[in-house]
C-alpha cells in the first residue's frame, strides 16, 4: 500500500499534468447551470457575493480548470458517479461502507458519502478513491452536525435565544474542529427555515419565527463551520437547509404542502437564505414539501431562476434523503428516470441515498431525454467543491487520528458549551425574586419525569453526542447546592402518558422540603423530524402532576411563600397558562446539550444572570397557532370594547408571552430615544439611539432590539418589524447609549409589482426589551420611490 504523502503526491501529478497538458482543451462544451437555452436577463443577473473567500476559492480560475480537465477524462458512468451519494452502514466497531461501497469507488460510482466518520474509516476510503479510481478523484464525506459532533450545544432554536451571534458562530467552530477531526468534510446544517407554526416538530433546528434573527444566526452559522478558508483542516463546508418554505407545511405536519404566497416567501422566507449565500455557503439543500404545486426537488424556479440566477450561488445543491425519488409520490413523475431528469434539470447536483442519478440517467442521456449539458454542469460544481475543501492537494488533511484524539470533547469545548447554554435560558415569569434559589435551603425537592435524563438534554440531531458526556438537570443541581442542602428527586409522572401513580410520592417530597424545582416538557425526540404535535400543550399527566405539587408546597408552607420553580425542557414553545398564572418562576431551558444541568444550575442559584429572549412567540393554546408578533394588520384590528373585531371568543387575541420576551434579576431602565433626522431622503441612513441603565442591584444582560413599521405603503405592511439587536452587558447603576443605523434595505418592501423600494411616506420605530414593551419615535422618507431591485423571477 501506498503512503498517504504519496498518495496525495499521486492527485497533485495527475491534475498538474491533467492542467499543463491542454486536457481541459478536449473538456465538453461548458454551459450555464442547467438550463442553457435561458441567459440571464438584466432581472435575473447572478449578484454573487464576492467579499466571501469560500465563494473566491469555488470561482476560481485553478478551481474552473481543475473540474474542466478532470470533467474532459470522465465517462457517463463516472459523471453520474461523482452525483451519487452512498450511505454508510453502523457496526459494532462505528460507522463502515455499505455492502459493496468498496467497489462502488473502484469504480468511479460514488462521489460523497453521508454517514461515514472516523479519522481511520475515511482514511482507508479515501486511499482507495485516490489510488484505485481510474481518475484518483477525491471522496466528501458528510454528516448531519446540527448543534456539536461530540460536544453537544444547545439545540438551534435555544441559541437563537440568546441573541447572540457570536455565540452561535463560536458552536459551529467547535461542531466543525470536532467534525473534520473526524474525517468529515460537509455538515447538512444550518437549517434556516422560518417555523410561525410550533406545532412543526423541526422548529427545534431553526432560529425561529423572525427572518431578520434567521438571517443573522444563518450567516454567524455559515462563518463558523467554514470559517476563512474552506480548505483550513478545521473547516466543514456547511449546507443551508432547507429551500424552501419547509416550515410553512400546512397543519404544521412535516413533509406537507407549503401553500403561501409569493409576497410571504420573498419577506419571510427567502431572507435567511439569501444571507446564508452572501455569507459564502458552499451547499444547499432542497426542501420536501412542493410550492404551489412544484416540489422543490422539481423547482427550475427556486434552483436556479432565485438560487443561482438571482443570488448568484457558486456552490452545490443536495437533495433530502431521497427526495428525488419522492418526486413519483408526488405526482410528478412517473418512474425513477423521470423523477431524475427533472431534479437534474432543476439543479439538483448531488442525489442523497436513493441511486437515481447512476442507476437511472446513464439511459435517459444516451437516448437524449437529458443534456449532457445539465451532467456536466453539476459535475463542475461538485468538482470546484472539492477542489475548495483542499482535497486535490491534501486528501486526508481531515483524517489525522492525533487530532481526532486531541480534539474531541476537550475541556475549552466543554466550557463553551456551558457558556452557551447559560446564554440561551429565558427567564420568564419570576413573581417575588423567588429566583436565584438560596444555596443555604435545607432540601431542594426536583420533580418531573425529564430531571434526570442525561439524553433528554442533548436534544435532537445530537450528532455523536453520548448521554454518558451529558449534565442532567438533576447532578447539574445536586453539584451546585451547598454541602448542606439535600437534593431530593421524585419522578411524579411519565412524559406523555396518564399514569398518575407518582403523584403521591411527588406530592410528599413538595410538601417536606423548602424549595420545588419541577422539571417539566417533552423528549428529545418529541421535537424532531416526523414528530408534529397537534396539540403544543404539556403532554401526559404533567400538567396534573404540576397542579398537585404545587397544592402541596402551598398547604405545606402554612402561610409562607415556598419557592416553586418549573422549568421547561423543549424544542418548540408550549402553551402553558395555567403555570404562567399559578407558578411564581417559570424557566424556559429548552435542550441545552451535554453542560444543560450546569448551565441550568448556575442560572438558579444565581451564578449566572439571565439574558435569554424568545425567538418565538408562546401561544396560549395551540388553537391560537399559527401566531407571530411580525403580522399584517387587519382593518379590523382587535379591540376589547368592540365585538367585531379580529379577535376570540375563549381566550385572549394576545400570545403567552410575545416574540422577544425575557427577564433578568436586575431591571433595565430605557429613555432618550433619539432619531438622527425626522426627515431624510431614501436612500439615506437614520440614526437611532437609546439609553440603557441598570436599575437593579445585578450586573445583567440585556438585548436591545428595534422595530420599524413603515406606517402607510402601496401595500400592507406588518405591525413592526425586527431590523436590529444588540445583547450587552451592564453593572449595577451603569448605562450605555446604544446606537444603530437604519438604511435603505431596512426601510425596503416588495411593492405591488414585487420590486424591492423605499417608498416616501412616515415611518415608526419602537425600541425596547420586547416586541411588545418598546419605546417610539417616527420619522418621514421624502422624495421619489427608490428602486433597490427589479422585480424577481415568478414563481413556475
Amino acid at each position: 500500500m501506498r503512503s498517504p504523502v504519496s498518495s496525495a503526491s499521486t492527485v497533485g501529478l495527475l491534475l498538474a499534468t491533467i492542467v499543463s497538458s491542454g486536457a481541459c482543451a478536449r473538456a465538453v462544451t461548458t454551459a450555464p447551470s442547467q438550463a442553457p437555452e435561458r441567459p440571464a436577463s438584466a432581472a435575473t443577473a447572478p449578484a454573487r457575493p464576492t467579499s466571501s473567500p469560500v465563494i473566491a476559492a469555488l470561482t476560481s480560475a485553478r478551481a474552473e480548470r481543475v473540474a474542466d480537465s478532470l470533467l474532459a477524462l470522465m465517462t457517463l458512468d463516472e459523471k453520474l458517479g461523482q452525483l451519487a451519494q452512498m450511505t454508510g452502514r453502523g457496526t459494532q466497531t462505528g460507522p463502515a461502507a455499505p455492502e459493496g461501497g468498496e467497489a462502488q469507488i473502484r469504480a468511479g460510482r460514488v462521489g460523497t458519502f453521508l454517514n461515514i466518520h472516523g479519522a481511520a474509516v475515511t482514511r482507508e476510503l479515501q486511499r482507495i478513491a485516490v489510488e484505485e479510481s481510474r481518475l484518483h478523484v477525491p471522496l466528501l464525506f458528510a454528516l448531519d452536525v446540527i448543534h456539536g459532533f461530540r460536544t453537544i450545544f444547545p439545540v438551534p432554536l435555544a441559541e437563537a435565544a440568546s441573541f447572540d451571534p457570536a455565540n452561535a458562530e463560536r458552536a459551529a467552530r467547535v461542531a466543525a474542529t470536532e467534525g473534520s477531526a473526524h474525517g468529515l468534510h460537509w455538515t447538512f446544517a444550518p437549517m434556516v427555515d422560518i417555523a410561525r407554526d410550533p406545532r412543526w416538530g423541526r422548529i427545534v433546528e431553526g432560529s425561529g419565527e423572525d427572518p431578520y434573527l434567521g438571517s443573522v444566526m444563518a450567516a454567524a452559522r455559515v462563518r463558523g463551520f467554514q470559517g476563512d478558508d474552506l480548505a483550513a483542516p478545521n473547516a466543514l463546508l456547511a449546507t443551508a437547509k432547507h429551500f424552501a418554505v419547509y416550515g410553512a407545511a400546512e397543519g404544521g405536519r412535516d413533509y406537507a404542502s407549503a401553500d403561501v404566497s409569493e409576497r410571504t416567501i420573498w419577506e419571510i422566507y427567502f431572507p435567511p437564505f439569501q444571507a446564508a449565500v452572501r455569507a459564502g455557503v458552499g451547499s444547499l439543500m432542497a426542501s420536501f414539501n412542493d410550492i404551489g404545486g412544484t416540489p422543490a426537488h422539481a423547482s427550475r424556479w427556486l434552483l436556479d431562476d432565485v438560487l443561482r440566477r438571482r443570488w448568484g450561488f457558486a456552490g452545490i445543491v443536495v437533495s433530502d434523503w431521497a427526495g428525488i425519488e419522492e418526486l413519483i409520490p408526488h405526482g410528478v413523475a412517473a418512474s425513477k428516470e423521470e423523477a431524475g431528469v427533472l431534479a437534474l434539470t432543476a439543479g439538483v447536483d448531488v442525489d442523497m441515498v436513493d441511486g437515481i442519478y447512476a442507476d437511472s440517467l446513464p439511459a435517459a442521456q444516451r437516448a437524449g431525454r437529458l443534456p449532457m449539458a445539465a451532467i456536466d454542469s453539476s459535475v463542475r460544481r461538485l468538482l470546484r467543491v472539492k477542489y475548495a475543501l483542499g482535497l486535490f492537494d491534501d486528501p486526508y488533511r481531515r483524517s489525522d487520528t492525533t487530532r481526532e484524539r486531541t480534539m474531541t470533547l476537550t475541556a475549552e469545548h466543554v466550557a463553551a458549551a456551558r457558556e452557551a447554554g447559560r446564554r440561551a435560558i429565558v427567564l420568564l415569569k419570576n413573581d417575588a425574586r423567588t429566583l436565584p434559589l438560596r444555596k443555604d435551603l435545607r432540601t431542594i425537592a426536583v420533580i418531573g419525569p425529564l430531571a434526570e435524563s442525561a439524553q433528554t438534554v442533548l436534544g435532537n440531531w445530537a450528532a455523536e453526542g453520548k448521554a454518558a458526556d451529558a449534565v442532567s438537570v438533576l447532578a447539574g443541581l445536586r453539584a451546585a447546592a451547598g454541602g448542606g442542602t439535600r437534593v431530593l428527586y421524585a419522578r411524579g409522572a411519565p412524559v406523555d402518558t396518564a399514569d398518575t401513580s407518582g403523584f403521591a410520592e411527588a406530592a410528599r417530597l413538595a410538601r417536606s422540603a423548602d424549595a420545588v424545582v419541577l422539571v417539566l416538557g417533552e423528549r428529545e425526540n418529541m421535537s424532531a423530524e416526523a414528530a408534529s404535535r397537534a396539540s403544543i400543550e404539556l403532554p401526559g399527566a404533567q400538567l396534573r402532576l404540576a397542579q398537585r405539587v404545587l397544592r402541596a408546597a402551598r398547604a405545606s408552607a402554612g402561610g409562607a411563600t415556598k419557592p416553586v420553580v418549573a422549568v421547561l425542557m423543549n424544542g418548540r414553545p408550549l402553551a402553558t397558562p395555567w403555570l404562567a398564572d399559578s407558578v411564581p418562576a417559570l424557566v424556559e431551558s429548552w435542550f441545552l446539550g451535554v453542560q444543560h444541568g450546569n448551565a441550568l444550575a448556575d442560572v438558579l442559584f444565581g451564578d449566572y444572570n439571565p439574558g435569554g429572549k424568545l425567538p418565538v412567540t408562546v401561544p396560549r393554546a395551540t388553537g391560537q397557532v399559527p401566531i407571530h408578533y411580525n403580522h399584517r394588520n387587519t382593518g379590523r384590528p382587535p379591540a376589547a370594547e368592540d365585538h367585531f373585531t379580529s379577535k376570540y371568543i375563549d381566550v385572549p387575541w394576545t400570545p403567552l408571552y410575545p416574540f422577544g420576551h425575557g427577564l433578568s434579576y436586575t431591571t433595565f431602565d430605557y429613555r432618550d430615544l433619539q432619531l438622527s433626522a425626522a426627515e431624510l431622503r431614501a436612500g439615506d441612513t437614520l440614526g437611532v439611539s437609546v439609553t440603557v441603565a441598570n436599575s437593579g442591584d445585578r450586573a445583567g444582560d440585556e438585548v436591545v432590539q428595534l422595530y420599524l413599521r413603515d406606517d402607510a405603503a402601496s401595500v400592507a405592511r406588518p405591525v413592526r418589524e425586527l431590523k436590529r439587536f444588540e445583547r450587552i452587558t451592564l453593572r449595577p447603576g451603569e448605562s450605555r447609549t446604544v446606537r444603530f443605523a437604519i438604511g435603505a434595505e431596512e426601510m425596503a418592501l416588495y411593492d405591488v409589482a414585487m420590486r424591492r423600494v423605499v417608498e416616501p411616506g412616515a415611518f415608526t420605530v419602537f425600541v425596547g426589551t420586547s416586541s411588545a414593551d418598546t419605546r417610539e419615535a417616527r420619522f418621514r422618507v421624502t422624495g421619489d420611490t427608490l428602486v433597490l431591485a427589479p422585480a424577481p423571477p415568478r414563481i413556475r
